[in-house]
């Protein structure tokens, strides 16, 4: 999965990433040990993503690293274009990068792999508190590959003004009270309550997460589809109400059209999505600007938000590096209150940890995002899944024909064998 950050009105963008590699100078051969002199004369290569992480945080955590192991860090930022091979290919090589940055859902591929470090000593030496929705995804097989770095989920984002003009004058706090709320812009208002096109499958996903389901399951020792479970059909149905009260179409996705775009032309209720789509709108219109709102996805009772798909980026170490243990030691200070509060601050994404929730405020985006992370989820950690996500996706397919009629059981057997065929290629 590849998302990009991206800065929108003011507000500190929200993101999904996945990471990076590099190379590596310094001593070698000692296993990152420190000496009487600390770290001295070494130099640890960490591996960012473009827009993940400010120069100012980059500057003041080395500066912290080197007064305290008396070696120097050496960031080097990445592109999107083509990271994943970049990065398959340097932990194959003699020496990689010796941190990086990796997507939270590509995190198991790499671990099956045999290129990530076995972290299980530090998570149990800084981990306590990490938020555990947030570190499923560091963890393989039973064992702790990386460590959960910042993460983003979708809000809702509405036009002020036109639910003013349908007389409502509160956010809901309930799923049922969402729906009534666009009901109400739909019969009081000459707006669209709701642009939802039948293919926003991060937000089916979401759906599905909140129900408890699974979208895979595993029968003897390979996994596959699970889109006949009741609960993913009941994800289904709360999708399928939603999306009658749109005009959008429903055999497309989010971004066909960009969804900010039509919320901008400023005849359109509401859209679920991520706070960086407020920028999309904005530069279609900026007078928008003004007239949007945030507030989390609610769910069934106001004391449990809908689920969401949680996306972002863990830190890992690399296991051929040979610098471990100041690898370690790098992650301390990064994953430290100090500096994981300092980047949620400047970045406006969610923190590893639920007491650092607090570097949000002001934010207004982050804050309407924070309440649904501990709930959250991401789609099924398994290197088999990739697969699954290349067009055209079966689970897109799936929406489409319960949109267009089918149940969700013949919806779920049209699309088994290709579902099945994905999960099974070599990975």
């Amino acid at each position: 999965m590849k998302r990009k950050l991206i800065s929108a009105i003011g507000v500190a963008a929200m993101m999904v990433s996945i990471a990076a590699c590099g190379g590596d100078d310094g001593d070698e051969g000692d296993g990152g040990k420190a000496g009487a002199d600390g770290y001295a004369g070494q130099t640890l290569t960490v591996w960012v993503m473009d827009g993940s992480s400010p120069d100012d945080w980059q500057a003041d955590l080395a500066a912290a690293f080197e007064k305290k192991t008396k070696a120097k860090v050496k960031f080097e930022v990445q592109q999107w274009n083509g990271i994943q091979q970049k990065l398959t290919t340097a932990l194959s090589e003699e020496n990689p990068p010796d941190v990086f940055e990796i997507g939270n859902t590509q995190t198991p591929a790499y671990a099956k792999t045999g290129g990530l470090a076995d972290l299980a000593d530090l998570k149990a030496e800084i981990g306590g508190e990490w938020t555990e929705s947030l570190n499923e995804s560091s963890i393989y097989e039973g064992k702790q590959y990386a460590a959960p770095w910042y993460f983003a989920n979708r809000v809702v984002l509405y036009n002020k003004e036109i639910w003013e003009e349908a007389g409502l004058k509160d956010t809901p706090k309930t799923r049922d009270e969402f729906y009534d709320a666009l009901k109400t812009i739909g019969e009081k208002t000459d707006a669209e309550p709701i642009y939802l096109p039948g293919q926003n499958w991060y937000h089916f996903v979401g759906l599905t997460i909140g129900e408890g389901a699974e979208l895979v399951k595993k029968e003897g020792d390979k996994y596959v589809s699970n889109l006949d479970d009741p609960k993913v059909a009941a994800a289904m149905e709360t999708y399928k109400k939603f999306q009658s009260l749109s005009k959008a179409p429903k055999d497309k996705d989010e971004a066909t059209p960009q969804q900010g775009q039509v919320f901008g032309k400023g005849n359109v209720g509401a859209f679920i999505g991520m706070g960086w789509e407020a920028g999309i709108a904005i530069e279609a219109n900026p007078k928008i600007e003004d007239k949007i709102g945030y507030f989390t996805i609610p769910g069934p009772t106001a004391d449990k938000p809908e689920g969401v798909f949680l996306g972002g980026s863990n830190l890992a170490v690399a296991a051929g590096s040979k610098k471990q243990e100041l690898a370690k030691e790098f992650l301390k200070l990064a994953l430290s209150d100090e500096f994981e509060g300092q980047l949620a601050k400047l970045n406006g994404v969610i923190p590893n940890k639920e007491s650092l929730q607090s570097n949000l405020e002001g934010n207004v985006v982050a804050e309407a995002a924070a309440p649904a992370a501990a709930g959250g989820g991401t789609t099924p950690l398994i290197p088999e899944w990739a697969a699954v996500e290349n067009a055209p996706n079966p689970v897109k397919t799936y929406m489409t024909a319960v949109l267009n009629g089918k149940s969700p059981a013949e919806a779920a057997a049209q699309v088994e064998d290709e579902f099945n065929k994905r999960l099974s290629q070599q990975q």
